[in-house]
């Protein structure tokens, strides 16, 4: 029961798909972070028969584009393009880490924020109309799986900027090892997978997205003095535009 309630809280809160309602305890978020890939799987499959009903009605690069691009967007809510905003407006404000978490938790959006988002929807959606649906669909299916591992790894184990909130009481949390080795497990999968249907871009997504988690870690510490929720969402985003572009380019 603990492990449907975690699957649950979940999906409501990564994500707009309805879930039964079920109250915020303790208990029901311990596994929450590990099933956090699951709403990527969701995403992944939506992008896939957004591609295919593409193919059958006959659209071209935009639409599909467009669709690659957006339904992400409508599955989550935008609820990480807000941590990419939320991070943009801090890095942009040249201030010391405790300013730059004091911006972080204000809810107004900065010049910034809407130029870095802009900037990012431009270049996700002119990648996405260079994609090849004939190529690589399982590839840019598991996109969103990966990316959530690699997000969910980071939550559970990188040093936070902040010992309370729900990070905190993840990394806190007696179930925060099986967690993370599930977390590890379906990234080793997804990984196995890319090297099954392409062994060089397989391997170069797989390089790219440690990468990006590598990048993560160095940037949470040195300007922000640890990770958040904001800079999970910023990671998610932006290895995502990175995995796209790696998959475009090898394609």
């Amino acid at each position: 029961m603990t492990f449907l309630r975690s699957l649950i809280m979940a999906f409501a809160c990564f994500s707009q798909v309805p879930m039964p309602h079920i109250d915020w305890r303790p208990e029901s978020m311990r596994y929450m972070m590990g099933f956090f890939p699951f709403v990527g799987v969701v995403v992944g499959l939506l992008v896939a028969a957004w591609v295919w009903l593409c193919s059958i009605a006959g659209f071209g690069p935009m639409v599909r584009a467009a669709g690659i691009t957006l339904v992400p967007l409508c599955v989550t809510g935008g609820i990480h393009m807000d941590g990419l905003a939320d991070t943009c407006d801090a890095l942009a404000s040249n201030s010391p880490p405790e300013r730059r978490l004091e911006i972080l938790k204000d809810s107004h959006t900065g010049a910034f924020a809407v130029i870095g988002v802009g900037m990012y929807l431009i270049a996700y959606f002119a990648f996405a109309t260079e994609f090849d649906p004939s190529v690589a669909m399982v590839q840019l299916a598991l996109v969103p799986v990966l990316s959530r591992c690699l997000s969910g790894f980071a939550t559970v184990t990188f040093p936070l900027s902040n010992k309370k909130g729900m990070l905190a009481d993840e990394q806190g949390s007696s179930a925060k090892g099986a967690v993370r080795a599930g977390l590890v497990l379906i990234a080793i999968v997804c990984v196995g997978v890319l090297v099954w249907r392409s062994v060089v871009l397989g391997i170069a997504m797989a390089v790219v997205a440690v990468f990006c988690l590598l990048a993560l870690y160095a940037l949470s510490m040195r300007k922000f003095g640890g990770m958040n929720g904001d800079l999970a969402g910023f990671f998610l985003q932006m290895c995502e535009l990175a995995l796209l572009i790696t998959i475009v380019s090898m394609t």
